[in-house]
């Protein structure tokens, strides 16, 4: 995290989250949330729309391909103005 600048890295209670030791920063909070809610986790909300719409169930001709299908996937954001901000609202959720 940039000098001057202060982040928070939300953890989504996966065990590949888990650790013994932690490096603690002074500028980068940490936010686990629970195991198993996909609804408070709304980046969870933006791969399910991926893998719905460009990802899943599809073969590809090697890492170049998944690379490419990824970007052009993330991209297709960019033409729906308000679609990240439709997924990720949480009236009902204050964080």
């Amino acid at each position: 995290m940039p000098k001057g600048r202060y982040g928070v890295v939300v953890l989504d209670g996966a065990d590949w989250h888990k650790a013994k030791k932690i490096r603690v920063f002074n500028n980068l909070s940490v936010l686990v949330l629970p195991p198993a809610s996909p609804e408070l986790n709304p980046v969870e909300q933006i791969w399910q729309q991926l893998r719905d719409n460009w990802l899943a169930n599809r073969c590809y001709d090697g890492y170049e391909a998944i690379l490419d299908a990824c970007c052009h996937a993330w991209n297709w954001f960019v033409d729906l103005p308000g679609k990240i901000h439709q997924l990720c609202s949480r009236s009902w959720a204050i964080l």
